[in-house]
């Protein structure tokens, strides 16, 4: 009696295994996908003698798939002197990256509203063809090349208050660079060019992040901003730097 009820429970859990091994067979594997998140932000208050308050924000948001990654990076910036605001600026990148055998092909917009800078509003739109030349478990290097269109709204000045917009056709060039110092430290530096008829503009935006606490780093960052061409009484060359607290999210 007891070697049959072995013999039927063998053969009840070979039937009831059956079905899920036809479903999932021994070799699948799940699409490999990867969503990862960043959140930073720094916030400096003054009183007494002198009252200012600034504030900078960061967001960035990344899914890379087997085919595909698709990144979104949001900056916020501003600061004021007491009740007036001194700078006001807001930053977009939106990327999408089509993975190829050798490479990928992307599809690129970047916007900016900055109200007191040399333009005050900036859109530019490209694409083109990019390829890892250094990639490995502690460096890579990209590098990203590809036509574009860039519209840009001058700011006001006293000889002209209502400034013509710019419409230019560019040629986008970037290289890309990161490099993980040590187990808890990682160096990013990001090269663009943008070529135009019209106007030039090399961008240089680097940042140094050390890991404390888990997903908790310290950043600090640099950004660098040469415009060849700008209005009457703007300056050629803006510099941001920011020290700022970084959560990331996996």
């Amino acid at each position: 009696m007891m070697t049959i009820n072995k013999t039927a429970l063998t053969c009840c859990l070979f039937l009831l295994s059956t079905p899920a091994w036809a479903l999932v067979p021994p070799e699948y594997q799940e699409p490999e996908t990867s969503f990862n998140a960043e959140v930073e932000a720094g916030l400096q208050l003054n009183s007494g003698n002198n009252e200012t308050k600034n504030f900078n924000g960061r967001t960035y948001l990344t899914y890379d798939s087997l085919k595909t990654k698709q990144e979104a990076t949001l900056k916020a910036y501003y600061a004021a002197d007491g009740s007036e605001s001194t700078s006001e600026k807001y930053e977009l990148y939106i990327q999408s990256n089509y993975k190829l055998d050798s490479g990928y092909v992307f599809g690129r917009g970047e916007f900016t509203w900055d109200e007191y800078g040399s333009y005050t509003r900036i859109s530019t739109i490209s694409t083109g063809y990019g390829f890892d030349l250094i990639k490995n478990y502690t460096t890579k290097l990209s590098l990203e090349a590809g036509p574009g269109y860039r519209y840009d709204q001058p700011q006001a000045s006293t000889t002209e208050p209502n400034p013509d917009d710019n419409r230019d056709v560019i040629l986008r060039t970037a290289a890309k660079y990161s490099v993980k110092l040590q187990e808890y430290t990682s160096f990013n530096a990001d090269v663009t060019a943008e070529t135009g008829l019209e106007n030039n503009t090399l961008t240089l935006d680097m940042s140094y992040k050390n890991t404390f606490i888990q997903d908790w780093a310290f950043k600090i960052g640099m950004n660098v901003k040469y415009t060849e061409v700008v209005p009457e009484d703007s300056k050629k060359t803006d510099t941001v730097t920011t020290f700022n607290l970084l959560y990331t999210f996996q």
